[in-house]
């Protein structure tokens, strides 16, 4: 039972005098025989305890206010009168008037006397005191407190509260709507939306005359959606916001860069305009191809400004670039909050404050139930690595999918119900009344600030055209569209308003669309005359280097060794796991005399001496902290007190902020996010880190459309990290292959690093080059296929030597093998895991003296000159094998294959081994692998039997 803590004294408040003598009594039956008590009061019971008076089981008499009848069938009509009031809380918004169009009935039944047992007269008996309603001012009967609640609850804005499970939350939402929610609105501001109406209308109107059958999704329906994204800024700027993230798709997309972004009239009219050559602006996606970049189509683009408020505050504000693929940005600008919320400046968790920024999330009514990602990003709303303090959520609702009605997209009532699942309050408003919206914005602004949650407005409207400006919706939806046809703009209905009540004049309305037209005839006057004289070039995004750059990525050994003692230290009184304290201190060694530097250490070594460097480091992953295969453990936990405690934290070189998290069970919500954190803060070098590399697979759209195309589509610079343990070990299809093939099939223009090493100090080199150029103009991100068995295996193992000279090196040949250089005939080349399995059945069985290895550990770019020069070594040879545990149509032969052949001297032969095509990735069967495996390095060193 929860008798006496708070949430107990809050649940009681709303029962006193004679409403509380019959609780009381009902209690007395309870305890007796809790069956004999009705099953809603049983469970208040069982949750809550004993009434007030009665906490020792026995009752304390309290006289009935006087006045108040106290007979028993009294009071059931005060419990009734409760169910009442609160029915109307819970369910006024099934009668609300939410449909601009009146296409649904609304549903009253719980919300009328007669449903539980009373008549007006019967209410009107009853003391408005003794429902206790929140608004001011006294109410004289319960009919009284009814018919104002239903005023509040069904009117054109509706509320749905009662999934918050915190008590201090819902009782501070429902005392907020009561209390007066919708004050007066000054005759300035009116004007001010009236005005954003009538550019928002004119905007579509005239794109729609002037650039026929063109596509731009129009807002029309849900006009109001500039407008509360306008209040949404101005009132979190007041509040003290200073970065505001703005994601959504394509609805509205062009009305909102004009109106919120305050992009020029004329470039978006540029943006219309088709591109007959590369002088001239181009529009979808023609953009610069000749220059190496592919553009984006105009709906997709994203902009950022700088917003003043009239106090003269400062704030940034930033629509994110976002493809077709709807409400997958939706991590990314989460991700670019976060960043902007922390500060990287200092040793261990970066500093949070999520005051600092805010994310705006408008949504689709078909896409927020339908696709995954928005559930996955809502998931972050209460973590500690991904938490933002509360994001705006809106849903863009014109009742409609692309032809689908609503009925066929969702199984539940609202587009906005899987938000309840997540505590998080609903606002449903009605998008053709325009204060009903600011007071939405109001509340959002308001929980946020005070509560840092997630809050969600589903603002209800309707699609004036079709899905897009080429489609006819009459064919699928025809008695919708007769309606629609016939139902005024809300910017008409609006100014009607506006001129009735005496707040503008008739003739003002005409001078303000006359002005705005104006403004619009002359932006497009002046994009055709700069297309005509040829000054609409677009700049081509810049090209990256074909090659990363040498950089000399060796650390001083003696710096690295008092890293090294430094990373074995813990705070007093801490413990250690003992059987992990015991491999931890191994390391103690590792960069002394015969001592050596394995894969895990070899990492944590990188990451402290680029902390060292001055740059923060973000990592993240399922189970990251420790490590999928327990090799991590940059988190160590103390077994008797559960405290955690980070080496990298207490690091004395350190100078900068180490951020390691778990991450939910999730991939693509969680690539994005940190693709949106890289972008945002391009000094820091985020890494994720797949359980298995073919997890990856979850966050594909991620990675097709922003990892890999972001930069050649809309510049956008990103320097992550993706770790995809990957490796044929016998584990299964799913455990086995983290799909190279599919990354250096995107592979082009430069666009990312792609690698498999084969040694400690190689992934050493690589993560202090990728931390070098993480905000430079080569930055890119880095696709590493990272391993599994040869994380403990010797073979991997580096000298301290190794730590300190030197740089990344993209090919290395096989120590000890092909010494003598004119017996060799049979060049293998192959990555990563296989080459160690190579070295090692070279050594333990007799192979041909004419095969020698190279090591290829950068497939992307490929490193043609390193390759000519290893080839320019042996006169006699005959052939070149590319060797891989992947099937022939995965992994890297398809990819290497025709490099290959360009780099082979003349009538050098060129070929593969390996497993056959196959459609599924790997061996189910342990043993069937080892077979396999056996038959590939066999084959590749000449090996008999």
């Amino acid at each position: 039972m929860a008798s006496g803590n708070v949430d107990s004294e809050n649940a009681w408040q709303r029962f006193h005098g004679p409403n509380l003598g019959y609780i009381q009594e009902l209690y007395e039956r309870y305890m007796e025989d809790p069956a004999s008590v009705e099953e809603p009061m049983r469970e208040w019971f069982d949750e809550y305890g004993a009434p007030p008076g009665m906490e020792g089981g026995v009752q304390k008499q309290e006289a009935p206010p006087a006045g108040i009848p106290g007979d028993v069938s009294f009071l059931k009509k005060v419990v009734a009168a409760e169910k009442l009031v609160n029915s109307i809380r819970i369910h006024g918004h099934m009668a609300a008037q939410l449909d601009p169009l009146g296409y649904h009935e609304p549903d009253n039944r719980r919300l009328i006397p007669e449903s539980f047992g009373l008549t007006e007269a019967e209410l009107e008996s009853i003391p408005g005191e003794v429902i206790k309603p929140h608004a001011p001012g006294k109410m004289r009967t319960a009919l009284d407190v009814v018919r104002s609640l239903r005023g509040l609850y069904t009117k054109t804005i509706a509320f749905q509260f009662s999934h918050v499970h915190s008590s201090e939350e819902r009782e501070w939402l429902y005392k907020r709507v009561e209390s007066g929610l919708l004050p007066a609105i000054p005759s300035k501001k009116k004007a001010a939306v009236l005005r954003r109406l009538v550019e928002v209308e004119e905007f579509e109107r005239f794109l729609h005359r002037t650039f026929v059958g063109q596509k731009r999704f129009s807002v029309e329906g849900l006009d109001m959606l500039v407008p509360l994204m306008d209040e949404i800024i101005h009132c979190s700027v007041n509040s003290g916001v200073r970065s505001i993230n703005i994601g959504m798709a394509h609805r509205g997309r062009l009305n909102v860069l004009a109106h919120v972004l305050g992009k020029p009239y004329e470039k978006i009219f540029s943006e219309f305009h088709h591109s007959p050559n590369k002088d001239l602006v181009p529009s979808e996606g023609s953009m610069g191809i000749n220059y190496g970049w592919t553009g984006d189509v105009k709906y997709h683009l994203g902009m950022d400004r700088e917003f003043e408020n009239e106090n003269e505050v400062h704030a940034r504000v930033a629509l994110a670039n976002n493809p077709s693929h709807l409400e997958y940005v939706n991590p990314v600008v989460e991700g670019y909050t976060r960043a902007a919320q922390e500060d990287r400046s200092q040793v261990g968790y970066p500093e949070h404050d999520v005051s600092r920024s805010l994310a705006i999330l408008v949504h689709g009514d078909a896409a927020f139930p339908g696709e995954g990602v928005v559930a996955e990003t809502l998931n972050f709303d209460r973590l500690p690595g991904y938490q933002t303090g509360g994001s705006i959520h809106i849903i863009a609702n014109n009742m409609l999918g692309f032809t689908t009605d609503s009925r066929d997209s969702r199984s539940t009532r609202y587009a906005s119900d899987l938000a309840k699942g997540f505590e998080i309050p609903v606002v449903h408003v009605n998008a053709d009344d325009p204060e009903a919206c600011l007071a939405a914005v109001q509340l959002a602004c308001e929980y946020r600030t005070r509560f840092c949650k997630d809050f969600l407005i589903d603002l209800i409207g309707y699609r004036r055209y079709g899905h897009n400006e080429m489609d006819d919706p009459v064919a699928t939806q025809p008695s919708l569209y007769k309606k629609i046809q016939k139902h005024p703009t809300v910017r008409k209905s609006y100014g009607e308003t506006l001129v009735k009540e005496g707040t503008i004049t008739q003739d003002e309305v005409k001078a303000l669309d006359q002005s705005v037209q104006d403004r619009l005839q002359k932006a497009y006057q002046t994009a055709k005359e700069n297309r005509k004289n040829g000054n609409g070039r677009v700049d081509a995004g810049e090209l990256i280097p074909d090659l990363v750059p040498e950089i000399n990525t060796g650390v001083d050994l003696d710096l690295l060794r008092e890293i090294n003692v430094e990373l074995l230290k813990r705070p007093e009184g801490f413990h250690t796991y003992p059987k992990l304290e015991k491999v931890l201190q191994r390391r103690s060694d590792a960069l002394e005399g015969e001592g050596a530097v394995d894969w895990p250490l070899a990492e944590t070594l990188a990451f402290a001496s680029i902390l060292a460097d001055g740059r923060p480091i973000r990592l993240t992953g399922q189970d990251t902290e420790r490590g999928t295969f327990a090799h991590r453990h940059l988190m160590v936990h103390d077994p008797e007190t559960g405290q955690k405690f980070c080496p990298l934290h207490r690091l004395p070189q350190a100078k900068a902020s180490f951020a390691i998290h778990n991450s939910p069970l999730t991939e693509a919500a969680v690539i994005g996010f940190e693709y949106g954190y890289n972008v945002y803060s391009p000094e820091t070098l985020v890494l994720w880190e797949a359980q298995f590399g073919d997890f990856a697979n979850a966050g594909q759209v991620i990675i097709d459309q922003f990892l890999s195309a972001g930069r050649a589509k809309w510049g956008q610079k990103s320097s992550l990290v993706m770790l995809l343990p990957h490796g044929y070990e016998g584990q299964g299809p799913e455990h086995s292959s983290a799909r190279l093939e599919r990354f250096l099939q995107m592979a082009a223009e430069n666009n990312w690093t792609v690698a498999n090493l084969s040694s400690a100090s190689q992934y050493f080199h690589l993560l202090r080059r990728q931390a070098a150029i993480t905000d430079k103009e080569d930055a890119r991100p880095l696709v590493l296929m990272t391993p599994k068995s040869l994380l403990r295996n010797k073979r991997t193992v580096s000298k301290g030597e190794e730590f300190q000279n030197g740089c990344f090196r993209f090919v290395l040949e096989q120590p000890g093998w092909g010494q003598d250089v004119d017996k060799v005939e049979r060049l293998i080349l192959a990555s990563g895991k296989v080459t160690i399995d190579l070295e090692e059945m070279g050594e333990n069985e007799e192979r041909s003296e004419d095969v020698h290895v190279l090591r290829v550990e950068q497939l992307y770019p490929f490193p043609r000159e390193e390759v000519r020069q290893v080839l320019s070594r042996f006169p006699n040879l005959k052939e070149l094998i590319w060797v891989q545990e992947e099937p022939r149509n995965m992994g890297a032969w398809t990819y290497m294959e025709p490099r290959l052949r360009a780099v082979a001297p003349d009538g050098i032969a060129v070929d593969y081994i390996g497993r056959p095509e196959r459609s599924s990735t790997a061996e189910g069967q342990p043993d069937v692998h080892d077979i396999e495996q056996k038959r590939i390095l066999r084959a590749a060193l000449k090996i008999q039997g």
